[in-house]
């Protein structure tokens, strides 16, 4: 019995020797083909996915827009005076179909996640709505939320809260 626990510590042994004297060399950080047989890399990728592409620093009438809109408790419904904002942010993008955005709809931390998550999106899609009918194209908006996961403000309180119930305009290109 002890020859057998012999021969197998042995061949243990040899077995991690042999794969310890392997030379395998670090990858090259600037190839990006990834060692792929068929030479597929992605130097040809559109961008058209969501989440593709850059932010640019685009800022339509020279600071005068707004990308945050806020929202009241528990609501979805566009404020007034943030409607004629994301009206200007709609004629943008009808005026220029080069241009794509990111609605990012968010809530605060009152409310269960998938209740958060939910409100996020119909926030979301409140101001997609009026994208829309400003002539905004639907392939240029896209729509996500994070429900209370990414806050604007930490704390519990109606001031925290009131910053965290938004919708952020992302201008991608």
């Amino acid at each position: 019995m002890s020859q057998y626990k012999l021969l197998v510590v042995s061949l243990f042994l040899v077995t991690l020797a042999a794969c310890a004297s392997q030379d395998i060399p670090d990858p090259d950080p600037m190839d990006t083909t990834y060692g792929s047989e068929d030479g597929a890399n992605t130097d040809s990728m559109d961008g058209s996915g969501l989440g593709d592409g850059e932010f640019v620093d685009y800022d339509p009438d020279a600071g005068e827009l707004t990308n945050t809109i806020y929202f009241d408790f528990d609501s979805y419904e566009l404020r007034p005076d943030d409607a004629e904002i994301v009206a200007r942010h709609g004629r943008q993008l009808a005026e220029n179909s080069r241009l794509n955005v990111r609605l990012e709809g968010h809530a605060d931390e009152r409310g269960s996640r998938e209740y958060n998550i939910g409100l996020g999106e119909r926030r979301a899609q409140a101001v997609r709505r009026v994208m829309l009918i400003q002539g905004a194209s639907a392939s240029q908006i896209a729509t996500v939320s994070f429900g209370e996961e990414r806050p604007a403000a930490f704390g519990s309180n109606e001031d925290a809260w009131a910053q965290n119930r938004r919708v952020e305009v992302k201008y991608t290109n």
